[in-house]
């Protein structure tokens, strides 16, 4: 049976998103998986025998789903590597060390009811112009899809990202360093361990549990914050780490508990990394302007498909030392980086591992805690909200409708900001104001849900700016 993926896309919830496809686990049938990992491997013009790499977070429904996956990779005659479950920036380091595409399935911080699955080449991750012609294939279905027992894991991916840290920062870097890590149901918790303790790091496991915790780096919940002050208060430690389900995004917090902004994690790894280029999506704060540390920073639409984008395009142009990050922290390395005679190599994909150590390194570079480092960079915060069950095109006419009128745009989104200085309409609409707040309306990418970022000297000012906007586009009849 014949099946296209557009028609699958127009019946099926499952569809692409910022990174990779998406949907609730009762939508992402064995058909489904199956039909969008034939159409990747016919994208990628696989042949006979292709090494491809499937691996997985340990989210319940990962397994099911990874079984659906090899099943296609098996039916297109391709020579299954399975790296059972590892960290998503692990499979791609992999991916290109071996020069074979790869398959992640994870749904990286969103609940457990949901999940996904990301789509490499063996160069990097797949671009937007991959997902259309993903989307524009047509692939042959089984009448019956009957998923594949996985093999025994190989451990070689696995082993391979270890070793790339461990040689870059050596080992006893961190000797004398207590290093908290939240384990929850991360994929990294047992591989953050080894890490840090090879460095010569004393390692302190909290938090351990076998039930997903859907951490969202972007949005910590108030019980991750409770809870990571009161371990500092109870043990001493000079950091607290964590990531995300599948490793790609990380939690870094200083030795009182108190976890960073994304975006803080990404400039200091970017000074530390002595990046002079950087790329990062327009919802990270402008500390990366307002610190003076680097040559030019490049703002891009949200997703990290458009970060690699504009990277390739820098490099391109003969750059060096270039390197992306994302508002959730996760850093994606775009070019070689060489320190004290040690070449860490380019890794064009969200990476969890590399902030985290980097961070680590700078507070002893520094001789300071992880507070004092914080301290460094201008006070800019951001926030977001959203409103759910707002469509993708009652969203766009919102937003057309402030691009044409910017004197009701400003009296909605930030009646008490000034006036408009600059705006931007590259991914939605997004309004500079005089006193120095910024204020972002965009549809989401997965869902129907119209998002409010926000930027301000204050975390409360953020905060009640992206929902007093929100609240003035509902009392004012705008939705």
């Amino acid at each position: 049976m014949q099946a296209g993926i557009e028609d699958m896309m127009a019946q099926s919830p499952v569809r692409f998103g910022t990174s990779g496809v998406r949907g609730l686990v009762s939508h992402m049938t064995d058909e489904v998986c199956f039909a969008y990992t034939a159409a990747f491997l016919k994208t990628i013009d696989s042949e006979p025998q292709t090494p491809v790499l499937l691996g997985h977070d340990l989210r319940p429904s990962s397994p099911r789903i990874a079984r659906a996956c090899a099943a296609a990779i098996a039916d297109a005659g391709c020579r299954l590597i399975y790296a059972g479950a590892l960290p998503t920036p692990a499979l791609a380091w992999y991916a290109r060390l071996i020069r074979a595409p790869a398959l992640v399935v994870t749904g990286s911080h969103i609940p457990f009811d949901r999940n996904g699955i990301k789509f490499y080449r063996a160069e990097a991750e797949i671009t937007k112009a991959d997902e259309r012609a993903i989307q524009a294939q047509r692939v042959q279905l089984p009448d019956v899809i009957t998923p594949v027992t996985l093999p025994l894991t190989d451990t070689d991916a696995l082993s391979a990202y270890v070793q790339r840290y461990v040689d870059f920062f050596g080992p006893d870097s961190l000797a004398g360093m207590r290093v908290a890590v939240y384990e929850h149901s991360s994929v990294a918790r047992d591989l953050l361990r080894t890490v840090l303790e090879a460095l010569g790091a004393t390692v302190i496991p909290l938090g351990r549990t076998d039930t997903f915790v859907p951490i969202d780096t972007e949005a910590v919940r108030h019980q991750d914050v409770v809870q990571a002050r009161s371990w500092a208060a109870e043990i001493n430690f000079d950091a607290i780490v964590s990531t995300d389900g599948d490793a790609d995004r990380p939690l870094i917090g200083d030795e009182q508990g108190n976890w960073l902004r994304g975006d803080m994690a990404g400039v200091f790894c970017a000074r530390f990394l002595a990046a002079r280029y950087l790329v990062t999506p327009l919802t990270s704060s402008t500390v990366a302007e307002q610190s003076g540390w680097f040559q030019q920073v490049v703002r891009t639409r949200i997703g990290s498909p458009y970060v690699i984008e504009a990277m390739e395009q820098l490099i391109r142009q003969g750059r060096g030392s270039v390197l992306g990050y994302e508002a959730n922290g996760g850093v994606l390395l775009g070019s070689d980086i060489v320190r004290h005679g040690r070449t860490l190599a380019a890794l064009p994909t969200r990476d969890a591992l590399l902030p985290i150590l980097s961070l680590l390194m700078s507070t002893r570079i520094h001789a300071c805690k992880m507070s004092a480092l914080t301290l460094q960079l201008p006070s800019r915060f951001t926030a977001s909200a959203l409103l759910p069950d707002v469509s993708v095109a009652r969203s766009a006419d919102l937003i057309a409708q402030f691009t044409a009128s910017p004197g009701l745009a400003a009296k909605i989104m930030a009646p008490y900001a000034g006036e408009v200085i600059s705006s931007t309409t590259l991914d939605g609409l997004r309004l500079y104001f005089a006193n120095g707040d910024i204020v972002h309306l965009r549809p989401s990418g997965n869902a129907p849900e119209l998002r409010c970022y926000a930027e301000a000297a204050s975390q409360q000012a953020a905060q009640t700016l992206s929902d007093d906007c929100l609240e003035r586009l509902q009392s004012n009849g705008l939705l």
